[in-house]
């Protein structure tokens, strides 16, 4: 499997998981730099390498009340600040190739949201710009057709590619996550992230917002490291009854530490075993 390298991280091939975290979305300045420096703490004291995430819009958002974002002209500007305060390298996502220039020149990792993982002009925009992309496997998109998609990228010479698994549709307002695909994207070669916020997300189940059943984060997590990932993506936020976006499905910060510590030492057990098992012992 090919590593892929984010500032001084490198993600895949038995290297302990890298955790991507953050709020779903940028709500603002203060909030954002707090929840970045308390992920900073929490992941430096576990050794547990860092990528923050936050979008700057949501393009996607069920309903046109929804908050979005603060739009990308004042989201990047903090993204910024979480880069020069906390030293971190940032991940976000596009919706539209006009934005990958600016997003380009700020953002580490420039992710292709699940529902566009197939637009090719948005696959090959964000190739072009030489960042490393993570491309959000789509809920109707089975494991080995992301093949297809990583070539997209591949097309126009940019190998640093990640793909994150975030469950398949389920009849209506529902995720189903199915294990086996983690190890069939992982052959394809290139580290698989797995997410566990979005993968226990029930779409569209709250009429004009999507629900979640939040307690099923730490189950998938730990089932997720046990199969076998290169990464853990969560969307974390202080108090998630009271986030402005995806929090039925977030996780609360104060609970990170805990899981993270019981993730690490699944972790620390199954790349030992894939070592030994690479060296025929």
């Amino acid at each position: 499997m090919k590593t892929v390298k984010i500032q001084e991280i490198t993600i895949g091939n038995s290297t302990p998981f890298v955790l991507i975290a953050g709020p779903c979305v940028i709500e603002d300045e203060s909030s954002t730099l707090s929840i970045a420096e308390r992920l900073k703490v929490i992941t430096d004291e576990l050794s547990i390498p860092l990528i923050f995430k936050a979008s700057y819009d949501k393009a996607n958002r069920t309903s046109i009340q929804s908050f979005r974002g603060p739009g990308i002209k004042r989201g990047l500007e903090v993204l910024a600040m979480v880069k020069r305060d906390y030293g971190l390298p940032v991940l976000t996502d596009v919706h539209s190739t006009v934005d990958i220039p600016q997003v380009s020149d700020v953002a580490d990792v420039i992710q292709i949201p699940a529902f566009l993982c197939r637009q090719t002009d948005l696959l090959l925009g964000a190739a072009k710009s030489g960042r490393v992309i993570n491309i959000k496997k789509g809920q109707f998109v089975a494991p080995w057709d992301m093949r297809p998609i990583v070539e997209k990228v591949l097309s126009e010479g940019n190998e640093n590619i990640i793909i994150t698994e975030r469950g398949t549709s389920f009849g209506y307002n529902n995720l189903v996550v199915d294990f086996r695909g983690i190890p069939v994207m992982r052959k394809i070669g290139y580290p698989v992230v797995f997410d566990a916020t979005h993968s226990i997300q029930l779409p569209g189940g709250r009429g004009n917002s999507s629900g979640g059943d939040r307690e099923m984060v730490a189950y998938l997590a730990r089932a997720a490291v046990a199969v076998g990932i290169d990464g853990l993506f969560f969307e974390v936020h202080p108090d998630p009854d009271r986030a402005v976006c995806d929090g039925p499905n977030s996780l609360a910060l104060d609970m990170l530490p805990g899981l993270l510590k019981g993730l690490k030492e699944i972790d620390g057990i199954v790349k030992r075993g894939s070592i030994r098992s690479s060296r025929g012992l």
